[in-house]
């Protein structure tokens, strides 16, 4: 183990963060910290780290080892170049070998012992120096700057030039050079392109020490992670496994506690209904059995209802209008700044229904063709036609169609000005707004806050083309997991781009790839997209997409993309991918289907035995039913006579009459035997219901 977290709490005022959180990092395992936003994971990291203390607990850190830390924001400054900041993390390996070549060019003039000395000196630096990697030191640099997505141009650029997203690759670069005993990353991938992610994944993988991660990235944290830590309303809990075993954990815990909770409120219910009726019967034995109950029913520890922060958050996508099948026709476009060329003479056909993801690397162009298509900054070169009772939706990664001086109430209202008061609070409610939220101004939001504004703005517009530019930005897993579900339901056409791998592989129909100023279109989700890229580059090399038959991949239109090589497989695919091989070889399609209708057999006795299994358990429960409501009828019915007795008794006839008196008691008796023995049949029924 190196690394604990034992009891840790900690909380700001009187809001708690974080409370009896404990878990621990085994030597080399990698490790998830997930949960909504405000859930606590960065405040986790700082207590971890020593940046904040904790208000109990205790975090311990293996003797010897060492911890390195990348926070989700760097404010890196520098007179040195990237690839000198870089360097100077190798500082002691950069000195020793000075050293080593310094000794080198004494050794040529020193003799006998001084001679002697010098050579063990030697030998135990470049035993050293083997040990740090240092004659790879400088292509290890290299490598790590291009895995972040740095080109050599960018090597000699200076620190204190570069944007906030750079410096934070720098130091994510400074820290994975440093090779500490375990590594904590808070959003290492949030300005990283899919490229970058993709070696980071691998860097992970192959890294010898431990790890632990913040990140939103799903698809990132399967190829990743073995263990997911959640926060969850202050609590923790442990998880084995990636973050798609997890999802399906989380739902089955959640599952069963939801279950154990229906079940205990039925209970509840059950016993006070039995109480209440004992207290009905007026008799002691009666009473004191259900004042027992009470006091059993008092030492129950009720169970907290399960709730997920998200759960009510509400987004509907329902276009008003159905709009033709042919929805944009996008030709001969092109579009370049300056001498930066993002791609020419480029068609696209979008038809109704599809859900199409554009991806690739930083700076491709691939927000400028959205901007394009929404007419907020023109083309070079190009036509785009919109098709029939087409009407757009548009969501801006940077939000810039919100009002930053406007509250959250104003922009709904100005924007839809034939809502109303109540279904603009309503609306608003719908993503999470309540109360005085409605009337905070939009630029005093956080980005995920903001976000959720301008997804209600998307709900309103009934739009049937919907375009997004990085829609999971800022957004929280169950927020996104939320969007994912509204765009697999939603009847309309999808435009979006994204760096979310697992948001585009359950959502995405089709993918267009920027690459080399051109598109490649690919007809299935991400897993099918990575398959085919895949076998592209076999056939073709790596560079396939800058070759010149490039553009035999970039008919961009909805049908299948064939390669012009004879032979090579179509780019194309159903969006659950490929469709399975056929059994090939004698028999094989006989032993197949005897297979299957095996299988089928088995399963229908299953679920027929099942389904006989559940008949009789509720023809048993409505027996029970039976007997308890007969039962109570018997009792009502005797107490009732037992009732007209009694008026009869205090009657001036019967009262002189001494045979009549004996007569009315003896039926009383016989009335209160048989009142006797149906309370205790009633209260054996109800304890078995």
């Amino acid at each position: 183990m190196i690394l604990s977290c034992s009891h840790v709490s900690k909380s700001f005022g009187t809001d708690v963060v974080l409370n009896d959180i404990s878990f621990h990092i085994e030597d080399s395992e990698k490790a998830a910290i997930v949960g909504i936003n405000g859930a606590g994971k960065s405040t986790l990291l700082k207590i971890i780290v020593g940046d904040i203390p904790s208000s109990q607990g205790t975090v311990t850190l293996s003797r010897g080892r060492t911890l390195g830390y990348l926070a989700q924001h760097q404010d890196l400054t520098s007179h040195r170049t990237i690839y000198q900041e870089l360097l100077e993390v190798k500082r002691a390996v950069i000195d020793m070998e000075e050293q080593i070549r310094s000794l080198e060019m004494e050794m040529k003039h020193a003799q006998g012992a001084r001679l002697e000395q010098m050579f063990d000196t030697y030998t135990r630096l470049t035993h050293q120096f083997e040990l740090e990697n240092g004659y790879s030191c400088q292509s290890e640099i290299v490598g790590v700057l291009k895995g972040l997505g740095f080109s050599e141009e960018d090597f000699s650029r200076e620190i204190s030039t570069l944007s906030g997203g750079q410096k934070t690759r720098v130091s994510l670069g400074k820290l994975l050079l440093s090779r500490p005993d375990i590594i904590l990353l808070d959003e290492p991938t949030n300005h990283l392109d899919m490229g970058s992610i993709a070696w980071l994944e691998t860097y992970l993988l192959n890294y010898k020490g431990a790890v632990i991660i913040v990140a939103h990235d799903r698809y990132f944290l399967d190829k990743v992670v073995t263990k997911i830590i959640e926060l969850d309303q202050g609590q923790g809990m442990v998880f084995q496994g990636n973050y798609t075993s997890y999802s399906q954990k989380k739902a089955q815990v959640r599952e069963a506690r939801m279950k154990a909770w229906l079940n205990q409120q039925q209970e509840i219910r059950h016993q006070e209904e039995v109480i209440a009726k004992l207290k009905s019967f007026n008799r002691e034995k009666s009473i004191k059995r259900a004042e027992s109950r009470e006091k059993m029913l008092a030492k129950i520890q009720v169970l907290d209802k399960p709730v997920e922060v998200n759960d009510e958050m509400d987004l509907r996508l329902e276009p008003n209008t159905v709009s033709g099948n042919d929805v944009m026709a996008i030709r001969d476009l092109s579009k370049s700044f300056g001498d930066n060329h993002l791609f020419s003479h480029i068609d696209i056909d979008i038809k109704r229904g599809e859900r199409i993801a554009v991806i690739g690397n930083n700076g491709t162009g691939k927000t400028t063709l959205l901007k394009i298509i929404n007419q907020m900054i023109p083309a070079d070169t190009g036509q785009i036609t919109l098709g029939a009772k087409v009407h757009i939706g548009y969501y801006d990664q940077d939000h810039q169609v919100l009002h930053m001086e406007k509250t959250l109430f104003d922009e709904l209202q100005d924007t839809y000005p034939d809502l109303n008061n109540t279904r603009v609070r309503s609306v608003l409610a719908a993503f999470l707004f309540t109360g005085d939220d409605v009337f905070k101004r939009i630029g005093d939001l956080s980005g995920g806050e903001r976000g959720r504004v301008s997804l209600a703005k998307l709900m309103l517009s009934n739009a049937n083309f919907l375009i997004l530019d990085e829609p999971t930005n800022h957004l929280d897993i169950t927020s996104k997991e939320i969007l994912e579900h509204a765009l697999n339901q939603y009847t309309g056409t999808v435009l979006y781009v994204s760096h979310d791998r697992y948001f585009i592989n359950r959502t995405a129909t089709r993918i267009l790839e920027l690459t080399g100023e051109t598109f490649i279109n690919y007809i299935g989700n991400y897993d099918y997209y990575l398959e085919k890229r895949e076998l592209m580059n076999d056939l073709y090399g790596k560079d396939a997409e800058s070759a010149s038959g490039t553009r035999a991949f970039s008919g961009l239109s909805a049908a299948a993309v064939s390669a012009s090589a004879a032979g090579a497989p179509s780019v194309s695919a159903s969006a659950s991918g490929p469709a399975p091989s056929s059994v090939s070889g004698p028999c094989g399609g006989d032993k197949t289907a005897a297979s299957v209708f095996q299988n089928l057999s088995i399963e229908k006795a299953d679920t027929k035995q099942d389904w006989k299994a559940q008949k009789e358990q509720q023809a048993r429960q409505r027996k029970k039913q039976n007997d308890l409501k007969k039962t109570e009828d018997a009792i009502a019915a005797l107490e009732e006579q037992d009732a007209a007795l009694d008026q009869q008794l205090v009657s001036p006839e019967v009262g002189s009459d001494v045979g009549k008196l004996m007569e009315i008691h003896r039926e009383k008796e016989s009335i209160k035997e048989r009142l006797e023995q149906l309370y205790e049949t009633w209260e054996s029924l109800a304890e078995n219901m």
